[in-house]
């Protein structure tokens, strides 16, 4: 496993993308979902990471320990449906993501389509959600739970 947590600024970067690479995307080869020989990717997320973030409460960028506020990042539908893919994140380690992200054009972080515009949201807790059988999208959702902030739209 990779050394956690990590300086935004210390993330490996996306040979593709140029962009960092998150905690939540997977941030060494060879462990969890990527395979030996594999490439960094901020693509897709990693299920073992996404997993852990939530059950050690363990920001989705850095890796370090959360406190309050959470931040999740994430679509208008995600905050529409509450359910949120990416992992709950420091409201700073969220910002820089998103500052980095900002002209991506493809899809990243877990979402299906490229996003054209990002939601912040702030909320002091959350509940991780396990897709059940029947579900049509199989992945682990978060829930914000208590009071949303909606804190910024950020777009191109």
């Amino acid at each position: 496993m990779d050394a956690a947590p990590r300086a935004f600024g210390d993330l490996p970067m996306d040979p593709e993308l140029s962009v960092p690479v998150p905690f939540a995307a997977g941030t060494d080869v060879g462990y969890g979902d990527l395979p030996a020989g594999s490439s960094l990717s901020a693509r897709t997320l990693d299920k073992r990471r996404v997993t852990q973030c939530a059950l050690s409460r363990t920001c989705g960028v850095c890796g370090a320990g959360l406190g309050r506020p959470l931040a999740f990042v994430g679509s208008q539908d995600e905050l529409d449906r509450l359910a949120f893919h990416f992992p709950a994140c420091h409201v700073e380690c969220a910002e820089a993501l998103l500052a980095a992200y900002d002209c991506v054009c493809v899809p990243v972080l877990g979402q299906d389509t490229a996003l054209t515009d990002w939601v912040l949201v702030t909320t002091p807790s959350f509940e991780f959600v396990r897709a059940a059988k029947q579900d049509l999208d199989r992945r682990p959702a978060f829930q914000p739970t208590g009071s949303l902030t909606v804190s910024s739209t950020l777009g191109r």
